[in-house]
């Protein structure tokens, strides 16, 4: 049976074949709607072709419509050395029977799949169109993902751009193999460096959002207006590393109804001017419920300037309706604006781990950690935590809130400075005093 085994895989390596996108008849540099219909169209029926040892190239620009779907690909390598452009006719984008958008691209049940670039292939979703705070009252969260993957085994993402998602940039769930590297991720309105009013309302646009296992994300880079590296769900054994990040930080959640996430590590990481740094959060939930954030580490972690909380454990900072102001179970105004609400949600933080963070002139306090008291953290761990070069208020240099802790197992230690309050302090060592105040 070995034999007979080997002899089929060999004749299915001999009849592999290179598909060339331009050759099947796709019409390159041409960003009409007929030819966004007509090239998606022949996309989804060339990856529906594709069979084991197969490799489609794509080394020219070519606009699509969304809806392109493909599911049950095995051993196949898909190289983008040009662009796919997605269109930008939001009237004519492909939806459901009730109403619902479908996203750009859409993969089932991949497995030994590679998507690859001889170069910088790069998937543009046009997202300016969907994009902004008025937008977002008339069509709320029904736009599309750029990519989402459901079901992977042993896939391969790399060399490439993935640009202006028009909403989440990648959802991809039930992994379980993925490893992500010099690939990026850029959602922003201006060049602006920073996060602006105007350049958040490219909203929801998330960067790696990821649920599985066994996964590594390494040598990438997201600029964006949500969640940059992102794991969300029940999901272990996840590694970030050597990485840079700038939005709404290096996040898992929002969790809820019974999520257990564990062994989870983000490491040498730079964020310029991000908005969030360490984000971990849990989401409102039905009673009874209750999920669990457990055995993460963060280490070797550089922000600078950032724009708001440099580190926040606790209730999700998010909406989900046209009342934006409203939180769910925090808004996202609070607590600069009177009467926006903020409360812990419940779920269990334990075996947490925040080892040399450094926070470089933040523009606000240094973050919030924030519990329920029926589900206090436990085993936190502040280890050389800093901020440093402080320019505000003497008195504002502490975490705007330190609560639901279980003090006796939450310990600072390094050179960690400022001491969240409701912490046991076991520091060995003070920072520079000109550093902490300028």
């Amino acid at each position: 049976m070995l034999r007979i085994g080997l002899i089929l895989s060999g004749l299915a390596l001999l009849a592999a074949d290179t598909v060339d996108f331009e050759q099947a008849g796709a019409k390159a540099d041409d960003s009409s709607e007929a030819v966004e219909w007509s090239n998606g169209a022949l996309l989804n029926q060339t990856l529906g072709k594709l069979r084991p040892g197969d490799r489609l190239v794509i080394s020219k620009t070519f606009h699509v419509m969304g809806g392109i779907q493909a599911m049950n690909l095995a051993d196949v390598v898909i190289q983008l050395d040009g662009k796919l452009i997605f269109s930008s006719r939001t009237k004519a984008w492909p939806r459901t029977a009730t109403g619902g958008v479908l996203g750009c691209m859409h993969f089932w049940n991949l497995t030994n799949v590679t998507f690859t670039s001889s170069s910088r292939g790069t998937i543009d979703g046009q997202g300016a169109v969907w994009w902004g705070f008025i937008r977002y009252l008339e069509i709320e969260e029904n736009r599309p993902r750029l990519w989402q993957i459901d079901g992977a085994k042993d896939v391969l993402i790399e060399r490439l751009l993935l640009t202006n998602s028009p909403y989440w940039t990648t959802w991809f769930t039930g992994v379980d193999g993925l490893e992500i590297r010099y690939s990026d991720i850029m959602n922003r309105r201006t060049d602006h460096p920073g996060h602006d009013v105007y350049n958040l309302g490219a909203l929801n646009t998330d960067g790696w959002d990821i649920q599985g296992t066994n996964v590594w994300v390494h040598h990438s880079k997201v600029w964006n207006q949500d969640d940059c590296f992102t794991v969300k769900g029940s999901s272990s054994n996840i590694l970030f590393e050597n990485i840079e990040a700038s939005g709404l930080g290096l996040t898992i959640g929002s969790e809820g109804g019974g999520d257990v996430v564990s062994n989870i590590t983000f490491r040498n990481v730079y964020m310029d001017r991000t908005f969030k740094g360490v984000y971990m959060k849990f989401r409102e939930v039905d009673p009874g419920q209750v999920a669990i954030i457990q055995d993460v580490t963060y280490e070797n972690i550089y922000m600078k300037e950032p724009q708001q909380w440099g580190i926040w454990i606790g209730p999700a900072q998010q909406s989900d309706s046209r009342q934006f102001w409203k939180g769910h179970p925090c808004s996202l105004f609070w607590p600069k604006f009177p009467g926006a609400e903020c409360k812990p949600s419940r779920g269990i933080y334990r075996n947490i781990l925040l080892r040399n963070i450094t926070i470089d002139n933040p523009k606000d306090q240094p973050g919030v950690i924030w519990a329920d008291k029926a589900t206090p953290m436990k085993n936190v761990t502040f280890d050389s935590v800093r901020v440093i070069n402080w320019k505000g208020l003497q008195k504002k240099l502490q975490y705007k809130v330190c609560d639901g802790v279980d003090s006796h197992s939450a310990i600072a230690t390094g050179s960690t400075s400022p001491i969240p309050s409701c912490f046991h302090q076991e520091t060995s060592g003070v920072a520079d005093p000109e550093e902490l105040l300028v």
